[in-house]
């Protein structure tokens, strides 16, 4: 089995604040890029563990979040991104995919670091009107090719959501969020543990009974609302994208692969 982990560092136990630690220029940020890399490294070494040949990472936060340390696997990293185009062309010689250190879909009030694609831009999506966030996102994208998502961790409404996507999933919560700011959460050694025995617990669960890739049926309406009106200036004249009002944009397609990003 080969494994491509999507990661992300906002669901990292220990990491609650935006501006402090998540954001590049936060005082805390180098502490948590740390504590982000010791989870995957613990997933990594599960996933070799129970036998997996091939594993990826890829650097998932926003302006980059991980280091290049485990002497096993691969990473996918640098800023700004190559297309997506020519990132799947990697990603399509693995198997399933897995996500590391997520958070909740931006609007859950009780869910630490809440968000999606964008903390400070994007003020929420919904797909054919049903509220999304980045976990559905990756998953429905990655899904259409035929990876299932196998395996989250993260803040624990993360990974009720992650569930309630996709039947059979194995999760991992490394904290509790009270607010959008506050969490609790468990010691980093203890998180590590966690996430180290859940990896294995998900590939054998994975190949016992096989969990399905994540596909809905199109046509496709991507709704996307921004904080700003000038963000939602890009879609002016773009095929497929209308304006509803300043912040607003309707996105819509056949191919969900063509919608999700756009």
């Amino acid at each position: 089995m080969k494994i491509a982990i999507m990661t992300d560092l906002e669901g990292t136990a220990g990491v609650t604040s935006f501006h402090e630690e998540t954001y590049p220029e936060g005082r805390h940020h180098i502490l948590a890029r740390q504590l982000a890399m010791a989870e995957v490294n613990a997933a990594v070494d599960g996933f070799l563990e129970a036998g997996c040949s091939d594993v990826l990472i890829i650097d998932g936060h926003g302006p980059g979040g991980l280091w290049f340390e485990h002497p096993e696997a691969k990473m996918l990293h640098g800023r700004p991104t190559a297309p997506r185009s020519v990132r799947d062309t990697v990603l399509q010689d693995y198997d399933v995919t897995v996500i590391i250190g997520q958070h909740a879909m931006s609007g859950v009030a009780t869910s630490n670091l809440n968000h999606t694609q964008s903390s400070r831009s994007i003020y929420s999506l919904t797909l054919n009107d049903r509220p999304i966030g980045e976990i559905a996102q990756w998953t429905l994208y990655h899904g259409a090719v035929g990876m299932p998502l196998i395996y989250l961790t993260g803040e624990e409404a993360a990974c009720t959501e992650a569930e309630d996507l996709v039947p059979g999933v194995a999760t991992v919560a490394v904290k509790r969020g009270l607010s959008r700011e506050s969490a609790v959460s468990v010691s980093k050694e203890k998180a590590r543990s966690m996430i180290h025995a859940g990896a294995i617990r998900a590939v054998e669960q994975h190949r016992a009974r096989p969990v399905a890739p994540l596909v809905w049926d199109g046509p496709f309406v991507l709704v996307k609302r921004y904080f700003h009106t000038h963000e939602a200036d890009r879609y002016d004249g773009v095929a497929n994208a209308e304006r509803l009002d300043g912040q607003t944009v309707r996105i819509t397609g056949e191919d969900i692969r063509q919608v999700l990003y756009a």
